[in-house]
């Protein structure tokens, strides 16, 4: 299965982490290309832990990564987001500083990263006007995405979020497991099979 992702290069990555868009993230890519440590990772491997100090921000060149809470009253994992390959990953912008992570950054499958620290993100930052800029820019876009997401929540049915999630980016939803992407969905993967099986069938209403 790895191999058949990687070698899909039409997985509509834009339209699931909308705050790239308007972004030229080109020189960050080259950076990390440049200067960025190399790192294979094993599935299930992480890059950050949820409550200990983010450090780093990684290109990804291969694979797949998720984003985790855990929920200590019920005892569950619950995936938030994702980050594929062509991508960056980091737990922004608490990485900058060395803040308390707010989730654990799992890799979903075995992924080739270009990694620098997030002081030295900041450093760039400090150091260019134009970065500067940005950073400002791809703090508004991640708000307005988390926001749009939580929202969905309210003004859509668990039913109409799996359909739209379909319509915006078919490929994202075959490459991830039926388990993360219920868990995104914030839904039991017992429905999310009910609900795939219905638009399967024709039996969706």
């Amino acid at each position: 299965m790895y191999s058949q992702i990687r070698e899909n290069n039409d997985i509509p990555t834009k339209q699931f982490n909308t705050y790239k868009e308007g972004l030229d993230l080109e020189f960050l890519r080259e950076y990390c290309m440049e200067h960025g440590e190399r790192r294979v990772m094993e599935r299930g491997e992480t890059l950050e832990e949820a409550g200990e100090p983010a450090q780093w921000v990684a290109f990804v060149e291969r694979g797949c990564f998720k984003y985790m809470v855990h929920n200590d009253e019920e005892g569950k994992d619950y995936c938030t987001g994702f980050a594929f390959e062509g991508e960056f990953v980091s737990d922004f912008p608490y990485c900058l500083d060395g803040d308390l992570s707010e989730v654990s950054i799992e890799a979903d499958m075995p992924c080739e990263v270009r990694v620098i620290s997030g002081q030295e993100l900041q450093a760039l930052i400090d150091n260019d006007p134009k970065m500067a800029k940005m950073d400002v820019k791809i703090l508004k876009n991640l708000f307005k995405m988390v926001y749009a997401r939580d929202l969905d929540h309210y003004r859509y049915t668990a039913r109409s979020r799996y359909r739209r999630l379909l319509e915006r980016c078919p490929q994202v939803v075959q490459m991830l497991s039926l388990k993360d992407i219920a868990s995104f969905l914030n839904i039991t993967p017992s429905y999310l099979s009910t609900l795939r099986k219905g638009l399967t069938f024709g039996k969706e209403k």
